[in-house]
């Protein structure tokens, strides 16, 4: 059955073409909402923030073109010589050509490093933009300090503050699901645990005695506050998953957000798929002698 979060592949479609239509504006968001009233605002907000990002690596190649870079940076200081008081300069530009506001920023100040000698044989052109966008302040250019604090408010996809933001729901969801453990009695090992004894590649959770959930066992639990789609899910299966169900067997991975429930597929494989946290009364603890 396809719930609010859990959903068909032809709804995830449906939601995809709205965005697409509505030229990856983040007001799309309200249009979303309205054509699927059952569907939470995060699970609308993950699915837009992730086909905006595939969308983004399609086409960073195009702006990243010597002489379109050159182009851009032509028309911002041809902007500034003219008197140009629009705080939002940056950010109106790089809306104009649908690209990240902060990714338009970088090709922007890269230009300016190199116009005004800010990059010494002895620094790198790429670490000294990152600095500047994680702090505005350096950068030696009042005007240019605005435009670009602008743009980095403006991005909720890349950027520091975006950064923070994703940082930061990872965390509480992650903190959830310990908390969702510790309730049930549980015992298990965190990532720090398990790099701590030597581990690399680590899920959220070891559980140091197996559950059992339905007919199915699981040792580890996953925890993505994201929403669950054929590109991230087949990453993650190949990034990740298989990794952890060689290592440690059978587990479950939440999806907090949702995802798209033609994808659960490797159950009888080790790898389940929820967008919560099981029921405390369908969960059994498997105790060892």
């Amino acid at each position: 059955r396809e719930g609010a979060k859990m959903m068909r592949s032809e709804t995830y479609e449906k939601i995809v073409a709205t965005i697409g239509a509505h030229g990856l504006r983040r007001q799309c968001i309200k249009v979303l909402s309205e054509e699927h009233p059952k569907i939470s605002r995060e699970t609308l907000l993950s699915i837009y923030s992730q086909h905006y990002q595939m969308h983004t690596k399609r086409i960073h190649g195009q702006h990243r073109q010597s002489e379109v870079m050159e182009e851009y940076f032509r028309q911002y200081e041809d902007s500034m010589r003219q008197g140009q008081s629009n705080p939002k300069l940056l950010l109106d530009m790089a809306q104009q050509v649908q690209f990240s506001p902060v990714l338009f920023a970088r090709i922007i100040l890269e230009k300016f490093a190199i116009s005004r000698g800010c990059v010494s044989p002895e620094s790198n052109l790429s670490t000294l933009v990152s600095q500047w966008i994680k702090k505005p302040i350096f950068i030696p250019d009042s005007a240019l300090c605005e435009q670009v604090k602008v743009c980095i408010l403006n991005d909720p996809n890349y950027g520091p503050m975006a950064e923070n933001i994703k940082h930061s729901v990872g965390h509480e969801y992650e903190f959830l699901l310990k908390e969702k453990l510790q309730a049930l009695n549980i015992p298990f090992l965190d990532e720090n645990d398990l790099r701590s004894r030597g581990y690399d590649k680590t899920p959220d959770f070891k559980l140091e005695i197996p559950i059992a959930v339905g007919e199915h066992i699981i040792h580890w639990i996953e925890s993505k506050a994201s929403f669950g789609d054929e590109h991230s899910h087949s990453r993650y299966l190949e990034d990740q998953f298989w990794s952890y169900q060689n290592r440690f067997g059978p587990g479950l991975v939440i999806y907090w957000f949702g995802y798209v429930a033609e994808l659960d597929v490797n159950r009888d494989q080790g790898i389940l798929l929820s967008d919560k946290f099981p029921s405390k009364e369908s969960v059994f603890i498997l105790h060892t002698s």
